[in-house]
């Protein structure tokens, strides 16, 4: 039986892109395309994307409509309308292109509440709309997910403060098929690769953990996404020659390698409340503390209940629970690799909270960071 190559896709920033231009062109000329041609930035290359629907709404605004489509990917996105409606900017608005986050664009509660419109989306609509714009004009570009709301329901983008939708997330215009069943050997290859010239390398959960080891300035030639296959990645590395591995990511993800759980997604296993208890309960934590940590409702609040705890008796529960369980990271990781492929690997881990800021860092882990960041204003004392 021949298994057919995957298909990769489009990520959400790309749609919202193309419908914009869209729009904007539709307001220059009133015509309506079926298709539009954009740069993707990252990776360098130019792609057509198809367009729904476009019409102006009057003769200051016009409305584009797209569909997503990621490729071969279980994309809970997949088929959702994006809408760009573009129009005229007031005459007091100085900058070329002003974007807001409509219906469905999440609210990012740890950035004063601004659209969840990331660095790499806002790049890649101002670079491809400056392109059609005429020197003097000024336009403002509100995005629309009519079904942002109700599929936030469904993903952890609360955990990391963002509600009331969807975010324009991600480093990448391509939506490669990472959540399918064959997204393991794709990565097996690529850390192959890798690891032929590189013995120490960066394991990043998802595109958080990317995004911020491009901001601690890690070499884009250690990082490997590894999405929820830790076990398998791990394992590969050791078969592969790698000395040493970082694990960065959320801290709600890697805490469950604490626990012996090697496949971090939620539909195949979930103690990280369990995991907390445990080692708050063997580190002292009084009894009440301990039935009110494990009542918490998720990994975040469990979190921010050791937090709220430290403030008000002046303790240390934060840093001395989630030392121990950085360093039970680190030695689970080392004897997993040790036991299937009789490998000696040095583990560190770096979990970060749903602020995108490091707050727990195993002492294998510091010093495996200074190795690979490069940026001076980061603080490796935690």
């Amino acid at each position: 039986m021949t298994t057919l190559p995957l298909r990769s896709g489009y990520t959400l920033p790309v749609f919202a892109c193309a419908a914009a231009i869209a729009a904007l062109r539709h307001l220059y000329d009133s015509t309506s395309r079926s298709q539009v041609t954009l740069d993707l930035i990252n990776p360098q290359q130019s792609v057509e994307i198809p367009i729904e629907q476009v019409s102006g709404l009057g003769p200051n605004q016009a409305l584009a409509i797209t569909r997503s489509d990621p490729g071969d990917n279980l994309d809970l996105t997949r088929h959702t309308p994006i809408w760009a409606l573009v129009e005229w900017a007031p005459a007091d608005q100085t900058e070329p292109i002003s974007l807001i986050g409509g219906e469905g664009i999440g609210i990012n509660q740890n950035q004063g509440n601004q659209a969840a419109i990331y660095r790499y989306a806002q790049q890649l609509l101002k670079t491809n709309l400056e392109q059609y714009l005429q020197p003097e004009d000024r336009i403002q570009v509100t995005l629309i997910l009519p079904e942002g709301r109700a599929l936030a329901t469904r993903t952890s983008n609360a955990a990391f403060g963002v509600v009331d939708g969807l975010s324009l997330l991600g480093t990448s215009g391509i939506s490669q098929p990472l959540s399918a069943p064959q997204q393991l050997e794709q990565f097996r290859v690529e850390l192959q690769h890798k690891a032929a010239t590189q013995k120490s390398l960066v394991f990043c959960v998802g595109e958080n953990g990317l995004d911020i080891a491009k901001t601690l300035g890690i070499p884009p030639e250690v990082q490997i996404k590894t999405a929820n296959w830790l076990g398998p990645l791990l394992v590969e590395a050791g078969l592969q020659g790698v000395t040493s591995v970082l694990l960065l990511g959320y801290h709600g993800k890697l805490l469950k390698l604490a626990g012996g759980i090697f496949h971090t997604h939620h539909h195949l296993a979930d103690a990280r409340l369990e995991i907390i208890t445990a080692h708050a309960a063997n580190l002292g934590l009084s009894s009440p503390q301990i039935q009110s940590l494990f009542s918490s409702p998720t990994a975040e609040a469990a979190l921010q209940f050791l937090m709220n705890l430290d403030h008000q008796t002046q303790s240390h529960w934060v840093d001395t629970v989630y030392g121990a369980i950085t360093k039970e990271i680190d030695m689970r990781s080392q004897t997993y690799i040790y036991t299937h492929c009789d490998r000696n690997v040095q583990v560190g881990s770096v979990l970060f909270n749903r602020s995108r800021q490091l707050f727990a860092v195993s002492s294998v882990g510091a010093g495996l960071m200074e190795r690979f960041v490069s940026n001076p204003q980061i603080d490796l004392n935690l």
